[in-house]
């Protein structure tokens, strides 16, 4: 397929034989061609049909070229527009220019250059709907947010994020690793004004001093080894947007002191330039860390603190979230998944320490190794089985030594299985091998797997 098949081309002049050598041209070489004599019949023709380019007589009785233009960005018709002229003026070019026309070309000219023209406006016209298409698919596909649950402690959260939504101040987030720090940074720039701008994100623990400096604030050409082209920083992409910096406990001192500049009056400098750039950026910050007391340690600014702390969010653990865990669950499995009774408990009775993060991978990995869209015990990852064994162990036995109490759940499960140890493998989330070698190292009888031994 060559560059010009698929392209609609609309061909406008009042000079007969050169619209004609026009037409003949541009069809030979694969364009999708019509044409208009006039103004008028080319705004007709524009109102029925869909054209990627079009190329239009500046001069004209009736309608002329630049009042065509003017009707075409009145009436939101969206094709890109090459003016043509044998009575170019400055002031003429520059009307075109401000109307956004794409390029302005005097006659005469070799139809090479207009046809090379035209295929880069094609280009243009292409990319500006592949973006409107892309934008429209993530905003059909972006999946709303919704903050799950109904403790008091979550419902205040999603109060907070309310009422500081809209406002363009600094947020901090704290909360422990998995808490859902970035979901609620999403859902504040959601309900602010700069919605329909980028939202960037970046996260400090991942990024050396010097690679997290460069990331925030770009850099220009030489002005680091490695830096062979001028970049701008993550404030610049997220102008007039907003700027989610995860983990900012992490920052060091050095970046600690640029970011304050910024905060201050949207004063910035790549790194290596003494241009100094303004930005307009709403900043969300989050930490798993006591950034109080970061600052009484003096590993963070205070200075910087208060800037970033004007409003503070508190996630709450998931072990504090009292009845939010079913429905956490439930929205999790979603759809056409089931847990069965004893994954079910052992979810239950589980504490949590990774938090939301924690539970959605664990339900991931039970929905891969299920095999009925039903998840059983032994589909679930291997922490909760040994946290339900010492909790089981706990209550039989007066021993804090581990070997002991997962020797007891060993016996107990093989009881419950008849002594069945392909059913007891799965139950207890191993393979029979791995079993059989616990038996042997626990040194298990047959005697022991009675139910009711007399």
């Amino acid at each position: 397929m060559t560059e010009s098949q698929g392209v609609e081309l609309l061909l406008v002049d009042d000079d007969e034989e050169f619209l004609d050598t026009l037409v003949r041209r541009f069809r030979r070489c694969g364009f999708n061609v019509d044409h208009a004599s006039d103004g008028q019949q080319a705004l007709d023709l524009a109102t029925r049909r869909d054209f990627d380019v079009a190329v239009v007589d500046m001069m004209m009785p009736g309608l002329s070229g630049l009042e065509l233009l003017k009707i075409f960005k009145e009436s939101n018709v969206e094709c890109e527009v090459i003016f043509l002229t044998g009575q170019g003026t400055v002031a003429t070019a520059v009307e075109a220019m401000k109307l956004e026309a794409f390029d302005y070309l005097a006659k005469p000219f070799p139809l090479k250059e207009l046809e090379a023209v035209v295929l880069r406006a094609g280009e243009r016209r292409q990319l500006r709907r592949e973006n409107r298409q892309l934008r429209a698919f993530l905003e059909r596909n972006q999946p709303a947010f919704e903050m799950v649950g109904q403790s008091p402690e979550m419902l205040e959260v999603q109060r907070l994020i309310g009422r500081a939504g809209p406002s363009d101040k600094a947020i901090l987030i704290q909360g422990e690793s998995g808490t859902g720090k970035e979901l609620v940074a999403q859902a504040l720039h959601r309900a602010s004004s700069r919605a329909n701008k980028p939202m960037v994100v970046i996260n400090c623990a991942a990024l050396t001093e010097t690679l997290l400096e460069s990331e925030l604030f770009g850099h220009e050409k030489g002005a680091f080894t490695g830096a062979i082209n001028t970049k701008p920083g993550l404030f610049e992409v997220a102008d007039r947007g907003t700027l989610f910096i995860d983990e900012i406990g992490e920052m060091p001192g050095s970046v600690q002191a640029k970011l304050l500049r910024v905060l201050e009056d949207g004063s910035m400098r790549r790194v290596g330039s003494v241009k100094e750039r303004k930005v307009h950026v709403r900043l969300l910050v989050a930490t798993n860390r006591d950034l109080a007391e970061e600052v009484r340690e003096g590993r963070f600014r205070e200075d910087l603190y208060y800037r970033i702390n004007v409003l503070s969010l508190e996630l709450p653990p998931l072990r504090d979230r009292t009845g939010d865990l079913p429905l956490l669950i439930s929205h999790f499995l979603g759809p056409g998944w089931e847990l069965d009774a004893e994954a079910d408990e052992c979810m239950n009775r589980y504490h949590w320490p990774g938090n939301v993060r924690q539970l959605i991978n664990a339900i991931e990995r039970g929905k891969i190794l299920s095999e009925d869209n039903i998840i059983r015990k032994a589909d679930l990852p291997k922490d909760l089985m040994r946290s339900e064994l010492a909790d089981h162990a706990g209550g039989l036995l007066d021993t804090d030594d581990l070997s002991t109490l997962e020797r007891a759940k060993v016996v107990e499960v093989l009881r419950r299985e008849a002594g069945n140890k392909s059913r007891a493998a799965r139950v207890l989330g191993i393979d029979r091998r791995k079993l059989y070698r616990l038996v042997e190292k626990f040194q298990i009888q047959d005697s022991e797997l009675v139910s009711n031994p007399s």
